[in-house]
């Protein structure tokens, strides 16, 4: 446990950096987060609900930083933390629906998949922003189409959530 722990705090910690602008709109995170269940009860596989649930954690966990920044509270390692936190809050949104059942994960993790899709959904989200202002900046400041922000986390997930349910043992061996 002390293992995981550890490795999520590298992996997450390694990928917050600071809010460079407001990553979604309310609307969008809230639909969805209610999309998840509505999923779950409509039978889709747990691991495509677990890797948009952790894109909504960490859209949630760089909310949690605009609004730290909002009331000027800054200390060393905030933004890390602040993921951090947000994205291990996946245990209390499923904790009664779930068994954790670890499987070997790319030969050397021992992850329970779910959990690992979690992890995964929030690394690509968080990436899918960066890549964006990457972008942006080398258009000179201005997205390519308009909604360009939002397309690309969501066609990147859709497209991860298509290779799931047609592979759904992808990176688990």
């Amino acid at each position: 446990m002390k293992k995981l722990f550890l490795t999520l705090l590298a992996v997450l910690g390694v990928a917050a950096k600071p809010a460079l602008a407001n990553p979604a709109c309310a609307v969008c995170t809230v639909a969805i987060g209610a999309s998840l269940e509505i999923a779950r009860k409509l039978g889709v596989d747990d691991n495509i609900v677990g890797l948009w649930a952790g894109a909504l954690l960490a859209l949630l966990g760089y909310w949690l930083i605009l609004w730290f920044d909002k009331k000027k509270w800054h200390f060393r390692g905030r933004d890390a933390l602040l993921m951090i936190v947000s994205v291990g809050s996946i245990g209390f949104m499923y904790v009664r629906d779930l068994m954790y059942v670890p499987q070997p994960v790319l030969f050397v993790l021992y992850l329970d998949p779910f959990l690992f899709w979690t992890l995964a959904g929030a690394l690509l989200f968080i990436y899918t922003e960066k890549l964006y202002f990457r972008m942006k900046a080398r258009n000179g400041g201005h997205a390519h189409f308009p909604f360009e922000k939002v397309v690309m986390p969501v066609a990147v997930l859709a497209l991860v959530s298509v290779a799931l349910n047609y592979y759904p043992d992808l990176l688990l061996f």
